[in-house]
Parts: C-alpha cells; structure tokens; sequence
C-alpha cells in the first residue's frame, strides 16, 4: 500500500492518503497534549505502544462483535485503516469516579459506580469539546438517533469486552474515551484508538495510576506506566 500526501495532523496522529480512496495510513506520533492542548509534552515510545495496543485490542473486539476502522498494522507506528467521517461526538465511558466527573459533580475519585455511565461531549477544539446530552446531538444534527443507539450499544460492549480483558492483566479500568466513524456505506465503526492516551488504567492491587494522568498531573514515570501496561497486555493476548 503506497503512503501518499499527508491529509490531518491532530495531537497524537497523522493520517495519510494511499492509492486505494476508502484506505488511509494512521501514523502515531510521541507528542502528548492534555487540558485541550494548554499543556504539552513528549512520551518517548508512546506512538509505537499506542499504535501496537490499538491494533491488538480492536482485533479482538472484531472478534467480539464490534466492528472497527482496524485493516492492517504497517509497522510499529503505522496502521492501515478504513476510511471514515468522524462522527463528532467524543464518547466516555466510567466505570470509576475519577477526572472531570469527579470535579464537575464533586464525588471523590475512586467511587465505584453501580453501573457504568456514558457521556457525550461535542467533538469542537473552539469550544473546548463541551459535555452534551443526546438530545443537544440531535438538535446540532451530529448524529441520528439510530446512529446514537448504535454507538451506546457498542460502547457498552466495549466496555464489557475491555473490563474483563484488563482485569486478566492485573488492571482496573476506570473510564475510557472512544470516538467512532461512519463508512461511506454509513454503517457505524469504532476508530481513532484504545491506549493510555484515553483509557484511565489503574493497577488492580496499588492503584497506581498506569495511563496519561501521570503526564497530566506531573507524577512523573509516564513512560515506564506506558510500557508496564503494554507489557501485561501483550502477556494476555
């Protein structure tokens, strides 16, 4: 597959152009933003890891019943994936109190929820991606109804699929970020990525923070984090 002009920058990705219009190359970068791009940062190795554990990941919820934008890993940074429109809605799941539920609502970090919750927040750099209900989706038009039961049913079974799997790895999934796509057909697809970018990772025993919170909160060890999390997962695929 031949890697043609460069198409976006975002924070973390590049994505490419290739000769075939419904393929695109992801290439992930070092760099590492947090608070909407207010603090920046390098983490050495956070591309290759993020790239790997992506792709690991997605092809076992394949296997699960979710279908992903995942066609082929290129190399340790570069993934070849199914073209996509974005759907703009940025979707939460928490399992944990923890981040912004925690500030916004004032429940100490660490509460177990009764069951998992998902939030909505409007995919808008100018606006700092503001939290939405499904009926602010509707009314900006950012995705059907259908659509939005769609990507709940599949966020919760993501959910299901990646509590499970991380508990085998000896790690607590407290809440997680995804984003999904429309093909060109319309079906509905989990892309962007699953990593410590936006999964809050705690290891099960010491609570330990193992994701990107130790970037955002100066804790230091970000690197080993993300290294410690890639080496369970790749003990239990």
């Amino acid at each position: 597959m031949t890697k043609r002009e460069q198409l976006y920058e975002g924070k973390a990705k590049k994505v490419f152009a290739t000769d075939d219009p419904e393929l695109l190359i992801v290439s992930y970068k070092d760099d590492a933003t947090a608070f909407n791009g207010l603090k920046k940062g390098t983490i050495a190795g956070k591309g290759v890891i993020n790239n790997e554990m992506s792709n690991l990941l997605m092809q076992r919820l394949e296997k699960a019943g979710v279908p992903t934008h995942y066609v082929e890993e290129l190399n340790e940074r570069e993934t070849l994936v199914k073209k996509v429109s974005i759907v703009p809605l940025e979707v939460i799941v928490r399992n944990i109190a923890a981040g912004s539920f925690s500030k916004r609502y004032g429940v100490d970090e660490g509460v177990v929820f009764d069951s998992p919750t998902v939030e909505f927040s409007y995919k808008n750099d100018e606006l700092g991606d503001p939290l939405i209900n499904e009926y602010h989706a509707l009314a900006l038009k950012l995705a059907t109804a259908e659509e939005i039961d769609t990507i709940k049913k599949y966020a919760f079974a993501v959910n299901d699929f990646l509590k499970a799997f991380w508990a085998e790895c000896g790690v607590t999934l407290v809440d997680f970020k995804l984003e999904f796509g429309r093909l060109a057909d319309g079906t509905i697809v989990l892309a962007d990525e699953i990593s410590p970018d936006t999964c809050r990772l705690w290891d099960s025993k010491t609570g330990e923070k193992l994701d990107k919170d130790r970037f955002r909160r100066d804790l230091g060890g970000v690197e080993d984090a993300y290294a410690e999390v890639m080496k369970r997962l790749s003990e239990h695929v």
